[in-house]
């Protein structure tokens, strides 16, 4: 038996990074994994990935961040595997690294729509599903950005932000319901996405790319970045029964760097 056995999971963001590498413990943990992302390539590889193993998944290509897109997420789940039960928001994109003046109004709803909007949506139509099952997990992968902040980060700071407090007010209205609602809030990850966030951020303040990275490193008492397999294995916990009273938290995965 596995960790998630008899789970029917969802899994937003799951064409790379985080969201690959999760759809792949879940799997492996006994659950059936709906692999959602807009790359269909990308997507289907995750899947080719698991079901090479032994695993059971499906490949749902669309955009989240729509009512069509996560309503047919959830349908799709539905309709092969019966039920859905588990749904993990990893969906987002980091958005541009500027100074606030210089930060577009479509700059702003690009970050907050992928990262925010859509961790709203697929819970609006994951939970009528849930209901159904009797039980329920979600999980909310936000960021440290949203707790502490990030300069030139706006829109992610804030669509982080949201993220945490949308977990703690669906954690109490849906607590009756018997489904948990939790956040992990990483701090820097390693992979192409904070690649990417170095970068951004040694351009805007004028430094060198690699002492850039030696801050994000040299802040965590670990000396190390998180990686991926850090966020998944403390989301597949979140998500099955050894965690079924924990509900309404935000835990930080940090390398022990403090929250706040």
């Amino acid at each position: 038996m596995g960790l998630l056995t008899d789970r029917v999971a969802i899994i937003t963001g799951a064409s790379k990074g985080i969201g690959r590498v999760m759809s792949q413990l879940f799997a492996r943990e006994g659950a059936k994994v709906v692999c959602a992302a807009r790359s269909d390539a990308l997507v289907r590889e995750t899947v080719a990935l698991i079901q090479s193993a032994g695993g059971q998944a499906i490949a749902m290509v669309c955009d989240a961040s729509v009512e069509d897109g996560a309503r047919a997420i959830v349908d799709t789940g539905v309709r092969a595997f019966g039920r859905v039960d588990t749904l993990v928001n990893n969906a987002g994109d980091g958005g541009p690294t500027k100074p606030v003046q210089d930060y577009t109004v479509d700059d702003w709803f690009y970050t907050v729509n992928s990262c925010l909007t859509s961790a709203y949506l697929c819970s609006r139509f994951a939970v009528p599903a849930m209901m159904s099952a009797g039980r329920g997990a979600i999980v909310n992968i936000a960021s440290m950005a949203g707790r502490r902040g990030l300069a030139y980060r706006v829109g992610y700071c804030s669509a982080k932000a949201g993220q945490i407090g949308m977990t703690y007010g669906l954690a109490l209205e849906l607590g009756r319901h018997n489904i948990t609602v939790n956040a992990i809030a990483p701090g820097a990850v390693a992979g192409d996405r904070i690649d990417r966030v170095i970068k951004g951020q040694a351009e805007v303040r004028g430094v060198d790319v690699e002492r850039m990275r030696e801050s994000f490193v040299e802040r965590s008492p670990l000396r190390r970045m998180s990686t991926p397999d850090d966020i998944s294995s403390l989301a597949a916990f979140l998500c099955s029964d050894l965690a079924r009273n924990i509900s309404g938290q935000c835990i930080p995965v940090t390398a022990g760097e403090p929250a706040s």
